[in-house]
């Protein structure tokens, strides 16, 4: 393939991220393709900027490399000196590099056409792909619009104080020229000159995953071409990105099916998880999908003897691309590029540490998302992230409340905000809110009951005297309870919740505010009413039921 050219390196970079069309030990092979070709003459470079600018070089530039720092398969790069003092790196179109393509996808696709017709084993349409492929090629050879994707990408992104996104300089730039401010750094490939800087390859590669996830899975607009040579870690310890050629979108419906997907997986829900697989354009809604729930729960009861967090992402691409290759999936063009990106990060990390986890980077981010997104599909996947069965899961909050917390974005003040739009809503298909009914009782009585189990415990001599002389036919002592275990368990778990939510970033009591609303808001009132109704219906057939306890056992001691 690097023989052929550069059609052929891309066309095989390309199928690396292909699990449904290639089997591993094809993935793996193709994921070495390098870009690495042989420059061309600096005299055609030179003439190439002049024709596009329509000066003298020495009328662009106040001076320019002799010859190119870096190459790759589309252009090569030169260091330059503009007239105003900037320093800037112009990249060159390689000449007759269209006719080339051209010609090359020609013949690539006229083999698809080929293989669609006479091969059955294949669920996807390669001509398709091709053509796909193509496509985003010539996007790459128009250096206008990877100006302008850089600059989306600085709007959307460069805000991070971590992340370092060039400026484009358009005065200087045209379809086959693009010059951009020139960015002092380490490729993150050579891990050994950034360790001789001082700095860490895996706080960078964090920066990285942290900003790929936005990328994703809030604007949808992210970098699809991430190798190492795009990724430079600058002397402050920034990371910066280069290259904005290839980008692509995430559809707004697949950023909330991948975060579902990985609540599903938290649930080992395997048949919501074969279900995602419509809402992430895997599959036709016209494919059973019941045949494919056992392959996946073979496969990730294997794997899901650690935690979420403790997993290895090459080995869940690799092993779920096995599931793929077996089954009529087609994996979308957005989803291969995510795929290679984050596996292109875990990678670089991997080579310093052995153990690293990147969704145990990428879990934080998750939990964030989870317990402070407002959007309907997120309180959906919450909910069923935090109710089994009609059972609150209080483990489950404690731990995205503590891996939330460790993410830099996370706000305290903004989980608050979530659960009142659950409880407080009032439609026929808000079938969560008697749930949530349900366990605030529970909270309130397991936060007095619990107090007052403690408070007896520990009461001084005086006031335990005046209990006891209250009549033991009306006495409800905590002593009597046959859940009090039940209830100080609970209690310690709603107070361990309080900590860590109180003890997070950002944290602010006024973030409480909203609760007062129950003194204003008339859905708020009917919920805080119910709340109290139920309570004391609970606290009174407690009651009750001790009076004819304590009524019984005094009837037989008596007879006795």
């Amino acid at each position: 393939l690097t023989g052929l050219g550069p059609t052929f390196v891309k066309v095989g970079q390309a199928l690396s991220t292909r699990p449904d069309l290639m089997p591993q030990q094809y993935l793996d092979e193709l994921g070495e393709l390098q870009d690495a070709l042989p420059c061309f003459p600096d005299k055609v470079a030179f003439d190439v900027i002049e024709a596009e600018l329509g000066r003298p070089l020495e009328q662009i530039y106040s001076s320019i490399t002799p010859s190119p720092i870096a190459a790759a398969s589309l252009g090569q790069v030169y260091k330059a000196r503009k007239f105003d003092g900037t320093e800037v790196a112009v990249k060159v179109q390689r000449p007759g590099i269209l006719k080339d393509l051209e010609v090359d996808l020609f013949l690539v696709r006229s083999g698809a056409m080929l293989v669609d017709r006479f091969v059955d084993s294949l669920n996807t349409s390669v001509t398709g792909l091709v053509d796909e492929f193509g496509s985003r090629v010539f996007q790459e050879l128009n250096y206008i619009q990877e100006g302008l994707n850089c600059e989306r990408f600085g709007d959307l992104y460069g805000d991070r104080p971590e992340v370092c996104v060039p400026g484009i300089e358009w005065d200087v730039s045209s379809r086959q020229v693009l010059t951009m401010d020139w960015v002092d750094g380490i490729k993150l490939s050579d891990q050994e000159a950034i360790a001789a800087q001082g700095l860490d390859i895996l706080e960078l590669v964090d920066i990285g995953i942290q900003c790929s996830l936005r990328q994703l899975l809030e604007a949808g607009f992210f970098h699809a071409d991430p190798h190492p040579g795009n990724l430079l870690a600058t002397p402050d310890g920034r990371l910066c990105f280069l290259d904005f050629g290839m980008m692509s979108e995430t559809p707004v419906t697949a950023r909330y099916a991948i975060i579902n997907h990985v609540v599903h997986l938290v649930n080992r829900d395997y048949e919501a998880m074969a279900r995602d697989y419509y809402a992430l354009d895997f599959l036709d809604e016209s494919v059973d999908v019941r045949p494919i729930v056992p392959a996946l729960r073979e496969f990730f009861d294997d794997v899901l003897t650690a935690s979420v967090s403790e997993l290895n992402f090459k080995t869940i691409t690799n092993g779920l691309g096995a599931v793929l290759y077996q089954y009529p999936f087609n994996v979308p063009a957005y989803y291969a590029l995510i795929l290679r990106s984050l596996t292109v990060l875990e990678g670089l990390a991997l080579f310093t540490n052995p153990n690293f986890k990147v969704l145990a980077k990428a879990y934080p981010y998750m939990a964030k998302r989870l317990l402070t997104d407002p959007s309907v599909q997120l309180r959906d996947a919450l909910s069923e992230l935090l109710f089994v069965d009609g059972s609150f899961q209080w483990q489950r909050l404690e731990n995205l409340l503590t891996e939330g917390g460790k993410n830099s974005d996370f706000n305290a003040n903004e989980v608050v905000k979530p659960v009142l739009a659950l409880a407080l809503e009032d439609s026929v298909d808000n079938t969560l809110r008697p749930l949530i009914e349900k366990e605030t009782v529970r909270v309130v009585e397991a936060l007095v009951l619990g107090s007052l189990i403690k408070g007896t415990k520990s009461a001084p001599t005086g006031l335990a005297a005046l209990l006891d002389s209250v009549p033991a036919s009306l006495r409800l002592t905590p002593r009597s309870l046959e859940d009090e275990e039940d209830i100080l368990a609970l209690r310690t778990r709603v107070l361990r919740v309080w900590g860590l939510l109180s003890s997070s970033s950002g944290f602010d009591p006024k973030a409480l505010q909203p609760l007062l609303q129950i003194a204003q808001d008339a859905q708020a009132q009917q919920f805080g009413g119910r709340i109290v109704q139920a309570f004391g219906q609970r606290l009174a057939a407690r009651g009750i039921m001790e009076a004819l306890r304590n009524q019984t056992s005094s009837s037989s001691n008596t007879h006795a």
